[in-house]
């Protein structure tokens, strides 16, 4: 593994994580939306919580390959 991503790397890695923000809000719009109409598919709005969560995590992940390590 690669600890210090190329700037191609670091390009398709960045492209990556905006692609996960939109499917995040996406995902975040849908939520509300379910809410707001009072949707009795509670099992379904946490599978679509589940899935967000697991977005915010390899969002995170992603972003950490692409901030260098900084020590102090």
């Amino acid at each position: 593994m690669n600890d210090n991503p190329t700037g191609i790397d670091q390009d398709a890695i960045r492209l990556e994580v905006e692609r996960l923000r939109l499917e995040h809000g996406d995902l975040e719009a849908a939520i509300d939306a379910l809410i707001a109409v009072g949707a009795p598919d509670q099992l379904q709005i946490q599978r679509l919580k589940k899935r967000k969560l697991a977005l915010r995590d390899r969002i995170a992940f992603l972003e950490d390959q692409i901030t260098p390590d900084i020590i102090a």
